[in-house]
């Protein structure tokens, strides 16, 4: 204690006896407040039944969140060959006659058109099997079979072409999304010439079900009973003005929809020429 008491004293350059008093003063002196900023947070009780576990997202840890990853997934080629072909179809002109099948009926027209075909379905097979297995039935027993022909709904592109020939078909309903298109593209000129009324529907797929196959490109009404004729002949005489008479559609291009980058490219430049042709008329009139 003695050597850092003289320590002290030489550090501080004071006598022995003052350093002494010092130190007896500091021990019984009085307690310094402490700093406000130094007072001690109280700590939240935690309860242990619900315990904090805050996830790591990094390397090994948690497995990540759902995020939204549509534009780096790697689409099957079929998806992308058809998102190709759709925009192809936008950019390029497309000429009348393909460019007529672009132009369907609406959902209501749609939706009358269908209802009406439901009700001339041909037979499932089942039907057919069991229409078969009663007429052998009855012929085996002795009785006489007498079969009505039955009104239903005419299928098959040679089929429905060679009614259209014939003028026996009283409407073609044609599929808007036949690939190839070459397989329909000629029809609509042929029942203009034979006189014949006809329409375009939206989706091979929902004529496909009327005649219990996955698809149809084509389909015609021969016949229906005394109750739905009011219902084609309004269906006929709406069709006639809307694709049989109407020229506009024969006439109207398709395509030549540029994205938004070109458009911007073409006004820019469209700016740019008028801008000089106003220029050239300010110079001439001055």
């Amino acid at each position: 204690f003695g050597s850092r008491l003289v320590a002290l004293v030489k550090q501080e350059n004071r006598s022995p006896v003052e350093a002494v008093g010092m130190g007896k003063a500091a021990k019984g002196g009085k307690k310094l407040p402490s700093a406000p900023l130094a007072d001690k947070k109280k700590k939240a009780k935690k309860n242990p039944l619900f315990e904090k576990a805050p996830r790591n997202y990094r390397l090994g840890g948690d497995i990540q969140p759902k995020r939204d990853l549509t534009r780096f997934v790697k689409w099957p080629k079929y998806i992308r060959l058809q998102r190709q072909k759709r925009i192809m179809l936008m950019r390029l002109k497309v000429p009348p006659a393909i460019n007529q099948f672009n132009m369907a009926m609406d959902k209501n027209q749609a939706a009358n058109v269908l209802k009406l075909c439901k009700k001339y379905q041909p037979e499932t097979k089942e039907a057919k099997k069991a229409r078969l297995m009663e007429m052998a039935k009855a012929k085996k027993d002795g009785e006489e079979v007498k079969s009505k022909k039955p009104q239903v709904l005419k299928y098959g592109l040679n089929h429905v072409t060679t009614l259209v020939e014939n003028k026996l078909a009283k409407l073609v309903i044609i599929a808007h999304d036949v690939d190839p298109i070459e397989l329909v593209c000629w029809l609509p000129a042929l029942c203009r010439k034979k006189d014949v009324p006809y329409c375009i529907i939206k989706g091979k797929s929902r004529l496909g079900q009327l005649i219990h196959q996955k698809a149809a490109s084509c389909i015609a009404i021969t016949s229906v009973k005394p109750e739905d004729e009011k219902d084609l002949n309004t269906l006929i005489n709406n069709f006639k003005a809307q694709f049989n008479d109407n020229l506009e559609n024969r006439r109207r291009w398709g395509g030549g929809i540029m994205g938004i980058k070109s458009q911007h490219v073409t006004q820019r430049r469209e700016r740019a020429i008028q801008a000089e042709k106003a220029k050239k008329l300010g110079l001439q009139l001055a």
